[in-house]
């Protein structure tokens, strides 16, 4: 198949023969559109919050409603972030490593975060859990409060995250195969060995992609919170809640002080996604430029025969060095 006309090879690869205005238009209109609706918001939620100097900020994060906030977003997402790990690892396994009955309706439901509105997954769990719900009058005879307490907004968070984390490995496992585990298994692998060894290491980087969005998720999620926590100040309120609050009230610097936190949390997110990007295409690069493995000369163990298998398996789908080598 021959190269588009549109572009030609060159030194640093292909290049666009459009004309040098063309390039420059769809720069400047690409750079603007992320000035505009990017960094100029967020430079603004920092440029609000120190309006009033750096006391006036310190004071808002200082506050006892604000620590409240802040202790009860962090506690929430150290819950829903590890539950959505251990599902997504499950269910991504499941569905990219075997067939079974099922499996399109529960690709499905993993989907279903994303297609249902925040706001009415909240009206579910109030209508399942709340005290005219299916289960409210058996929860208050056992002194069981799950709306407007704690555990509803887990629950409510949980479910609107749950989704990322599978859907970063389902693809990635689906192209990967399982070649690699069955020669790790034939070789005399546990199941246990197999995916700590062969598995987690293909997709340590998708795993840790997955992670970072569920947790930026999970702490700043609004709508199905909003619903299910009560707006109680100095307990059910999250970071999101209390800037909402505080906002309502006039409270503008509050306000801004306390969202410059998810702002930075945006940041870090950011930083640590590229960072991990970076260092995955840097090792994959390093591993398709080694000669290929020759047999170990020595003889082999029951338990080591089937280690040669586990560096192919840290090899990219992609990598000519790919496949399992005996």
């Amino acid at each position: 198949m021959g190269i588009p006309t549109s572009t030609r090879v060159g030194a640093r690869g292909p290049q666009t023969t459009e004309a040098p205005w063309v390039r420059w238009t769809l720069t400047v209109l690409a750079l603007g559109f992320m000035a505009l609706f990017l960094v100029l918001p967020l430079l603004a939620v920092f440029a609000e919050a120190l309006r009033k100097g750096w006391d006036a900020y310190w004071s808002a994060l200082q506050e006892p409603d604000a620590w409240a906030a802040v202790r009860l977003t962090l506690l929430t997402a150290a819950i829903a972030v590890p539950l959505n790990l251990v599902f997504g690892v499950a269910a991504a396994w499941a569905i990219a490593k075997f067939e079974f009955r099922g499996k399109a309706l529960l690709t499905t439901l993993i989907d279903l975060p994303f297609s249902v509105s925040p706001v009415v997954a909240g009206l579910i769990y109030v209508l399942v859990f709340g005290a005219q719900g299916w289960l409210g009058p058996w929860l208050a005879s056992h002194g069981i409060q799950i709306i407007f307490a704690v555990p509803g907004i887990v629950l409510a968070t949980v479910f609107v995250t749950f989704p990322f984390v599978a859907r970063e490995l389902i693809p990635l496992m689906q192209a990967q195969g399982n070649e690699e585990e069955q020669a790790a298994l034939v070789l005399g692998a546990s199941g246990w060995q197999t995916f700590w060894h062969v598995t987690l290491p293909n997709i340590r980087w998708g795993l840790l992609y997955g992670v970072i969005l569920c947790n930026a998720r999970a702490m700043g999620e609004f709508g199905a919170v909003s619903v299910v926590s009560g707006h109680i100040r100095g307990l059910t309120n999250t970071i999101p809640l209390h800037v909402e609050i505080l906002y309502n009230e006039y409270q503008s610097v509050a306000a801004f002080a306390v969202a410059s936190l998810l702002a930075l949390l945006a940041l870090v997110t950011l930083v640590i996604k590229t960072v991990a990007e970076w260092r995955m295409q840097r090792e994959w690069r390093a591993l398709a430029e080694l000669p290929p493995e020759r047999p170990s000369a020595g003889p082999q163990t029951a338990g080591d025969a089937w280690r040669p298998a586990t560096r192919a398996a840290a090899l990219p789908v992609s990598s000519p060095l790919s496949g399992v080598r005996a």
